[in-house]
C-alpha cells in the first residue's frame, strides 16, 4: 500500500505548479508576478491535497479539476490581456510534465509518480525540495536563452515615471532598437502608450487622443505657460514613415525596477507599443545601464 504524506504531497505540487505558471508567463512575454504565481501555486498544492481526504473524492472529477485550473489561472494571471494565452500554455506544459512523469514510470522510475491527476513522491521532502531547486535553475537558464520576447530579445522590467506629484507604473520591454534620443541631452527617450501616461497629466493639459495623433497641432495648446518646458515635439523614423512626429514630455524622474535614473523625455505613443499589451512602454539598453 502507498503512504502518501499531505505535507510532501502539498509541496510538492504547489512547487510544480509554480514553475509551471512561470514557464508559461515566461513563454507568452509577460511580466513575472512570482508572488500572485506562488498564491497561484498554493491554490493548487491545497486541491492536491483535498482530492486524497475523505469524502473528498468528488473533486476528482473532470468538471473539479477545469474549475481548479481556471481559479488558479485567473488568480495567477488575472489582468492580463494574455490570460487566454497564458492559460492555453501552462495547460500545454501540465500535459508534457504529466506524459513526462508517465514515460519515466514506464522506463522504470519509481521517484515522481501521477495519482489522480496529481503528483506525489515517496522520496524525502529533503530530496523533493532539492530536485525542485535544480529543475527551478534548469528552466531558469533555459528560459533566459530561449525564451525573452521574440521583439527584441530583451526582458520586460517595471518603470515609474514621475511628474510633480503625479506617477504611473508602467511594464516595460527593454528594445535595444529603440534610438529615440533627446535632441537636447543626447539621452535615450522613453516610449509610452499615450493612454496608459495620462495619470501623469492635471485635467486640463492631459493630451487627448487627438493630440497624440497629431501633436504638432496640439503643442501650441498644451505647451503655455508652466508646461513650455516640459511638452516638445519628437522627430522619428520608422518602417513605413519616414519623418514623423511624437509628443514628448519631459519627466521629473524615471525609476527602473527601483533605482531612479533622473529626468527623461518621454514620447507618448497613440498606438500600443506591443502587439498583445503584454507592456505598455520601451525603453533603451542604455536606460538602464
Amino acid at each position: 500500500m502507498t503512504v502518501i504524506y499531505i505535507d510532501t504531497l502539498f509541496l510538492l505540487n504547489a512547487l510544480v505548479d509554480y514553475l509551471l505558471l512561470l514557464a508559461a508567463a515566461r513563454l507568452a512575454g509577460e511580466p513575472l508576478r512570482r508572488i500572485r504565481f506562488a498564491l497561484g501555486a498554493a491554490l493548487g498544492g491545497a486541491y492536491a491535497v483535498a482530492i486524497f481526504l475523505p469524502g473528498l473524492f468528488f473533486l476528482s472529477h473532470p468538471l473539479c479539476r477545469v474549475a481548479s485550473a481556471a481559479l488558479m489561472m485567473v488568480v495567477s494571471y488575472g489582468g492580463s490581456r494574455r490570460l487566454l494565452r497564458q492559460g492555453i500554455l501552462f495547460i500545454a506544459l501540465t500535459c508534457a510534465f504529466g506524459g513526462g512523469v508517465v514515460a519515466i514510470g514506464l522506463l522504470g522510475g519509481t521517484g515522481l509518480s501521477l495519482g489522480r491527476g496529481v503528483f506525489y513522491s515517496a522520496l524525502d521532502l529533503k530530496v523533493v525540495l532539492l530536485s525542485a531547486a535544480v529543475c527551478y535553475g534548469v528552466l531558469t537558464l533555459v528560459f533566459q536563452r530561449l525564451a525573452r520576447h521574440s521583439a527584441a530579445g530583451g526582458e520586460l522590467i517595471d518603470i515609474k515615471l514621475k511628474l510633480g506629484d503625479r506617477s504611473v507604473t508602467l511594464t516595460a520591454l527593454v528594445d535595444t532598437g529603440n534610438t529615440l534620443t533627446d535632441p537636447v541631452s543626447g539621452r535615450p527617450a522613453v516610449v509610452a502608450e499615450g493612454e496608459r501616461a495620462a495619470g501623469l497629466f492635471p485635467r486640463d493639459r492631459r493630451p487627448a487622443s487627438s493630440d497624440l495623433r497629431d501633436p504638432a497641432a496640439a503643442l501650441p495648446r498644451l505647451g503655455t505657460g508652466e508646461w513650455r518646458s516640459r511638452f516638445r515635439l519628437l522627430p522619428y523614423r520608422s518602417v513605413g514613415v519616414d519623418r514623423g512626429l511624437l509628443l514628448a514630455v519631459r519627466v521629473d524622474s524615471l525609476e527602473l525596477d527601483g533605482r531612479g535614473r533622473g529626468p527623461v523625455l518621454v514620447a507618448l505613443s497613440p498606438t500600443p507599443v506591443s502587439d498583445g499589451g503584454g507592456y505598455q512602454a520601451l525603453v533603451g539598453a542604455e536606460n538602464i545601464m
